[in-house]
């Protein structure tokens, strides 16, 4: 989605943050993203929601579970698209294979960057709304 932060993430997370994206949901078509971090706790979660951007609604829950040997992501997003049964329809045909896609590459970045905990995956659920 050709994520670009414009504003807002050049300090520690908090809550009341708000970080300013532009973002490329459809090619050719780009748009920006306004989020704001509502919960924080260090080393365990985060929430952020859309303020502004291309969904009626978005929350997405991070958790971070300390495993033995290493640390465990966990993802929970709750979306809803804008525009009545047209985002129904995107949302059928390929909204929610790419937030897939786009949360499978930054699995594997993580993977790529920290290793990976022998049997394990991080965990990701997304829910049209």
């Amino acid at each position: 989605m050709k994520f670009e932060i414009l504003s807002g993430a050049d300090r520690p997370m908090y809550a009341g943050q708000i970080i300013q994206y532009t973002v490329v949901p459809l090619k050719g078509f780009r748009t920006r993203w306004v989020s704001e971090i509502t919960h924080y706790k260090q080393g365990h979660y985060f929430v952020d929601e859309q303020r502004f951007g291309p969904y009626s609604l978005w929350h997405h829950k991070h958790f971070i579970h300390e495993e033995e040997n290493g640390v465990l992501m966990e993802d929970i997003v709750d979306y809803k698209l804008p525009l009545g049964p047209l985002g129904r329809m995107a949302q059928a045909l390929f909204v929610k294979r790419q937030l897939t896609q786009v949360f499978r590459y930054r699995v594997q970045a993580l993977e790529k960057a920290f290793g990976t905990l022998p049997g394990r995956t991080s965990e990701l659920t997304i829910n049209a709304i």
